[in-house]
C-alpha cells in the first residue's frame, strides 16, 4: 500500500527527473542556435561535450534532435500522455533504461560505443565525472515513474 509520504517522495523525484532533462534539452537548443556557452568557443565546446578534439561541434539539426529527444524523455517521466498510463510507465521505462546505459558505458569509458569518435581525453574525464553520475541520477530519480503511472487514474 503506497502512503501519502511515498506519493509526495515520487511526485518530487519524478518532477526533479523532468525538471534535469528539460535543462540539458535547453542547453541543447541553446548550442543549436550556434552558442558555445559556457564555453568560450566551437572548439572547446566540441571537446568537451562531443568528445572531438579536432573537427566541427555538432550540427544545429543534431543538438535539435537531442533536445527533442531530452523534452520527450520528461513528457514521459512526469506521466504524459495521462490518458495512456501504460504508455507513459512504458516510455518512462524505456527512459531510465537509456540513462542507465548511457551512464554506464561513461563510467567504463565506453561512450564511444553509443557516440563513435568521442575520444578526447577532456570529453573522457568530464564523462567520467559529470555527465555519467548526471545520467545515472536523473535514472534513479525517473524510476519511480515506471511504477506510478500505472497507478494515476486518467485526467
Amino acid at each position: 500500500m503506497r502512503t501519502r509520504g511515498s506519493e509526495v517522495t515520487t511526485a518530487l523525484s519524478t518532477r526533479a527527473a523532468s525538471a534535469g532533462l528539460l535543462a540539458i534539452a535547453g542547453l541543447h537548443v541553446i548550442w543549436a542556435t550556434g552558442s558555445s556557452w559556457p564555453l568560450p568557443d566551437a572548439d572547446e565546446l566540441a571537446d568537451a561535450v562531443a568528445g572531438k578534439s579536432a573537427g566541427p561541434a555538432p550540427s544545429a539539426a543534431a543538438c535539435l534532435a537531442v533536445a527533442g529527444l531530452l523534452t520527450t524523455a520528461a513528457a514521459l517521466v512526469a506521466g504524459y500522455p495521462r490518458r495512456v498510463p501504460g504508455l507513459s510507465r512504458a516510455g518512462a521505462g524505456g527512459v531510465v533504461a537509456v540513462l542507465v546505459t548511457r551512464g554506464a558505458l561513461g563510467m567504463a569509458g565506453r561512450t564511444d560505443v553509443l557516440a563513435p569518435g568521442s575520444t578526447s581525453e577532456r570529453f573522457r574525464r568530464r564523462d567520467r565525472l559529470v555527465y555519467s553520475p548526471v545520467c545515472l541520477t536523473l535514472a534513479a530519480l525517473a524510476s519511480p515513474a515506471v511504477r506510478s503511472a500505472a497507478q494515476r487514474p486518467p485526467s
